[in-house]
């Protein structure tokens, strides 16, 4: 069994054939487009003298997406998948430690009864407890969430138990008492599983009226008058696993509750932050060579997740070069069709493992185990003095002693003063003045994706990854379900991927030449995503306006490259429509991620954009905001009925309302025009692209027009940008028409 590998790989062969000669007919097809844009320059001045402003914005439009789309590329050159042996492994006690970092920030955003299942939920993973470490750090700082701990603790010594007696898979509490199967143990039948199953979920029900109480009393008092979210000391209590005394005798993992130190005067780096305080922090009291990371909101849905990622971690071949693990984030909110294209059906289904082939996946937030060592930057520990230590990590001794292998906190002998003076230290706002900590060391600050730059950063140090996707969800979250919140988060996703593309961390000519030309191109496509923006626009408002006035940009039908233009936009829905069908999707998704994709491109893609150049030009700075994860019945009512939930910011909506406006109205002139003009085969793709852009967002017509749910379309807003947009329209004919 020691030469048994503890895992393989697979390179799905059709698929790489079918991504190689799609690209080989698509990038043909591209050269004959540009051929057909380069060649309209050459032509006689008073032929294109009206014509050029609006060629030349197409033009560059169509360099842009075949710009993105060749980065793309990259992800479809050698997509594999992967198999796990976990019994394989070596006995539990050669198996390494693990810490599981869970970060929480605002508990009326993140219900403090949700961020305990996910606590119990990782407490309960199928590993040695004695080698199960649990930190959960609180921005802010809350007594909720430290009573919440508590209570959490106590209830542990009965769910942990009860899920290794009976070998439960989902031991989150929630998911298991709400599921509507009962076949998750294989005690199902027993009549002791089904008391016993009973008398865990009265318990669990005090539990929870225990955690609503401390947040209903909080309400009542309208907060913790002691604790200012972004002014407060730091606060850590070890709860140690203890004995239980039952027939399983077994040990509860040790949980920790760490709240940072946060003063106005101090930039406390968001997330990133947050992880490096649990980096030093656990490095004092547990040091485990792992770290598991986690979302507040992505429970454990399967115990083994930690034994599949030893798998690859523990394979001497890849080890010394393996920085984390990554598995893809399940959400088990979404509903089939998926209308906000929550669950990223794309990156975990086909980015993730075409970079898998290649030097392994982004970071992505949540759901990794990474090693510790990997986060400690380049230096060369074991031959730099002390001073030179502290100038890198900082000034506590028992972090620096840590560096080293086989080092034993002092928690472990007792001594439990000096531990507490240690864990204050290194969570102080003034710990990480003069170090490294966020440039080269932990997780880092440059961006407020501070998962996407470790991530790359690692693998620019030479560190590899690998993308994990057993048959069972080991990880499942709350998806966002309503139309501004997607937006919103959107937003700040791409500002920050885009602010990696444009400083010096890009992709395309940043880090030393082993990384793979393949594996930049992936990287560089994440972060220059958001320039659908341009594209989109032009393609939504330009051979619109042309349509209006007559004038064609595309050739008209029967041109040989009027086939070619067909054949571009046939090849690219169908290869989408591939991709989704293959992942198990339908029809109905394909279109979903349509819309969504050209709702998104107008709005948070831009938006991400111009706060990237903003705060690239000093006008504005970074910010975070936690997405929201109450949960609101009548939203996700909606969302469930495939119903878009139109209640969003006004500057999500107008631009919606602007575009559907321009089309409607260019396309119905541009009828008129055709009808005694003539010149249908001429303007023909525009009359298309107008009418393609209208069908597929019919549902925002249908939010104005048809609908009378809460959800509609604001009558007054769009009232006002129906107007503002038909008067634009009429000021351009003038212009024009002069």
């Amino acid at each position: 069994m020691e030469d048994s590998p503890l895992h393989s790989s697979h390179v799905q062969k059709l698929l790489l054939v079918t991504n190689r000669v799609h690209m080989l007919l698509h990038s043909t097809a591209l050269c004959f487009i540009f051929y057909y844009r380069f060649s309209f320059l050459f032509q006689p001045p008073h032929t294109t003298e009206s014509l050029l402003f609006p060629w030349f914005l197409v033009f560059a439009s169509e360099i842009i997406l075949s710009f993105i789309w060749i980065l793309g590329r990259a992800y479809r050159w050698r997509p594999v998948s992967r198999t796990v042996f976990p019994e394989r492994l070596p006995e539990d006690h050669k198996l390494p430690a693990v810490d599981v970092f869970i970060c929480t920030a605002d508990h009326t955003k993140e219900p403090t009864f949700e961020v305990m299942n996910t606590v119990l939920s990782a407490m309960a993973l199928d590993y040695p407890p004695e080698k199960l470490n649990v930190y959960l750090s609180d921005d802010g700082g809350s007594s909720v969430t430290l009573r919440a701990m508590r209570e959490t603790s106590n209830f542990a010594r009965l769910w942990i138990p009860f899920c290794t007696r009976y070998r439960i898979k989902s031991r989150c509490p929630k998911a298991f008492f709400s599921s509507s199967d009962d076949d998750e143990s294989d005690f199902v039948r027993s009549s002791l599983y089904v008391e016993d199953k009973k008398q865990i979920e009265e318990k669990y029900e005090v539990f929870k009226e225990k955690i609503v109480s401390f947040r209903d009393n909080m309400a009542i008092s309208r907060d913790d008058p002691t604790i200012n979210v972004q002014d407060h000391p730091p606060s850590i209590e070890v709860m140690e696993g203890n004995i239980f005394d039952d027939a399983d005798n077994g040990k509860i993992p040790r949980l920790v509750y760490v709240s940072r130190e946060k003063r106005p005067s101090h930039p406390h780096h968001f997330k990133a932050g947050a992880l490096n305080v649990l980096l030093r922090v656990s490095a004092v009291i547990s040091n485990s060579p792992y770290i598991l990371v986690l979302d507040c909101d992505m429970f454990c849905n399967d115990p083994s997740s930690a034994r599949y990622a030893m798998c690859f971690h523990l394979d001497p071949k890849i080890s010394s070069s393996l920085a984390f693990v990554q598995f893809p984030q399940k959400f088990y909110n979404v509903s089939k069709n998926d209308i906000y294209d929550s669950q990223l059906r794309s990156i975990f289904t086909l980015q993730w493992r075409g970079m898998d082939g290649l030097k392994g996946p982004v970071m992505s937030g949540t759901g990794f185990y990474i090693k510790r060592v990997s986060l400690c930057g380049n230096l060369n520990i074991k031959g730099t003095d002390l001073t030179q230590l502290k100038e890198y990590f900082g000034s506590s001794n028992e972090f620096i002693k840590s560096l080293t292998q086989n080092y034993t906190s002092d928690s472990a002998s007792g001594g439990n003063a000096l531990l507490e003076g240690e864990t204050h230290l290194l969570a102080s706002c003034e710990y990480e003045i003069s170090t490294k900590w966020g440039q080269e060391v932990g997780f880092l600050y440059d961006s407020v994706v501070e998962d996407y730059l470790t991530g790359f950063i690692l693998h620019c140090n030479g560190w590899t990854s690998v993308f994990c996707e057993p048959s069972r969800p080991q990880f499942l979250g709350s998806a966002t379900t309503n139309l501004n919140d997607v937006l919103i988060q959107g937003t700040r996703w791409y500002s920050g991927l885009f602010e990696n593309g444009i400083n010096k961390y890009c992709s395309l000519i940043y880090g030393p030449s082993r990384m793979p030309v393949l594996q930049r191109l992936c990287f560089a496509e994440l972060t220059y995503f958001p320039l659908y923006c341009f594209p989109l626009w032009c393609f939504a408002t330009i051979p619109q306006l042309c349509l209006l006035h007559g004038i064609p940009l595309y050739p008209k039908v029967g041109d040989p490259f009027f086939i070619i233009f067909v054949f571009i936009f046939v090849s690219a829905l169908l290869n989408h429509l591939e991709e989704v069908l293959i992942t198990g999707g339908t029809l109905h998704k394909w279109m979903n991620e349509q819309r969504i994709w050209m709702m998104k491109s107008i709005t948070c893609h831009l938006y991400g954009c111009l706060d990237a150049l903003l705060k690239k030009v000093g006008i504005r700075e970074a910010n975070f905001l936690p997405t929201n994860k109450v949960a609101d019945d009548e939203q996700t009512q909606l969302y469930q009925m495939d119903k878009y939930d139109f209640r969003a910011s006004s500057i999500f909506i107008a631009p919606m309302l602007a575009v559907i406006t321009i089309n409607i109205c260019c396309f119905l002139g541009g009828v008129y025009r055709a009808v005694f003009v003539g010149s249908w085969d001429k303007m023909f793709v525009q009359f298309f692209i107008a009418g393609f852009i209208i069908t597929v967002n019919y549902p925002i017509i249908e939010g104005l027009v048809i609908r009378k749910d809460k959800g509609r379309i604001s009558k007054l807003l769009a009232i006002c940008v129906i107007i503002a947009t038909m008067i634009l329209l009429g000021c351009f004919t003038l212009l024009s028409s002069v």
